[in-house]
């Protein structure tokens, strides 16, 4: 007598990820790709103290519609920058090096995904090429003062006295404790957290002259908030289709950022998910079909 075989569901195959390093503005710029190369662009704009290998679970989730490229900043993950070209470490820098990688990929339209550092980088190359932006999506990127929780405190007194005493008191922002703090902070299960992204980021953070550099970036953000009231203007006058999609538990950029965006951009849409900083590593579902919500009606895409 036969027996009886219950059916399986098919395995579902996913986009394949490749890994790439093009040399840009003198910087060799290791980046995440994956999808068609005629589909829409989406810009993955990662943030401290992280790199592209944050959107490991966003970009197979999107890239069987869209061409979804991550870049590691200058001074993280495994972008390198040659000891000769004697590089400054400034977020006008960085931004000038991701837009020499844009352009070395021939991107003249994109959508871009900003989150944390990524916002002051994505809001340079937006201020600079409007017409190459076709959507925002700010996870926790912040444009706002009111955005600016009271975790940025010691960061504050350092750019009103930037003395050795200050930059040696946010050293402890570059522990792996402090790290893993700010992958679990405000997230309701942490084991919903991998391990693995927050001791890679901490043993990244730890190379030969990578904590000075970090405390460099710390001191140079003021340049950020200097450039609010620039990026505010753009979102008046460009008037971007963005989505703000926040982590409301994040103690660094909070809610009242995210809200902010409705002020310069009546359209704006604006979503709160239960999680802290980084909401990919709990909500990168939600976070993915929010994105293709917004890009299909932007782009006319089903």
């Amino acid at each position: 007598m036969p027996v009886a075989t219950q059916s399986l569901p098919s395995v579902v195959s996913l986009p394949h990820v490749s890994f790439h390093t093009v040399a840009a503005d003198g910087v060799n710029v290791f980046y995440r790709e994956a999808g068609a190369p005629d589909a829409p662009v989406l810009l993955l704009l990662h943030g401290f103290p992280t790199s592209s290998h944050m959107f490991r679970e966003l970009i197979p989730r999107l890239a069987g519609k869209y061409r979804v490229i991550a870049p590691d900043l200058p001074g993280f993950g495994f972008t390198t920058v040659p000891a000769e070209r004697d590089y400054r470490y400034s977020f006008d820098s960085i931004a000038k090096t991701i837009e020499a990688f844009v352009d070395a990929l021939d991107l003249t339209r994109y959508a871009i995904y900003v989150f944390d550092y990524g916002a002051p980088t994505g809001f340079r190359l937006a201020v600079a090429h409007p017409e190459r932006v076709t959507a925002i999506i700010s996870q926790n990127g912040n444009a706002y003062e009111e955005g600016l929780g009271d975790a940025w405190d010691p960061i504050k007194a350092y750019w009103k006295e930037p003395s050795q005493e200050h930059r040696d008191a946010l050293r402890q922002f570059l522990t792996l404790d402090a790290t893993k703090w700010q992958y679990t902070h405000g997230v309701p299960n942490a084991e919903q957290v991998a391990p693995e992204a927050y001791t890679l980021d901490a043993a990244l953070l730890q190379r030969p002259g990578n904590i000075d550099v970090q405390l460099d970036l710390f001191l140079d953000y003021a340049s950020n908030v200097a450039l609010y009231p620039k990026f505010q203007e753009y979102f008046r006058t460009a008037r971007p289709p963005l989505l703000a999609i926040w982590g409301k538990n994040d103690p660094f950029f909070i809610p009242p950022g995210a809200a902010a965006y409705k002020r310069d951009i009546p359209n704006a849409v604006v979503q709160m998910l239960d999680t802290g900083h980084f909401a990919l590593e709990t909500h990168a579902g939600e976070i993915a079909a929010a994105i293709d919500d917004l890009l299909t009606n932007v782009l006319g895409r089903s």
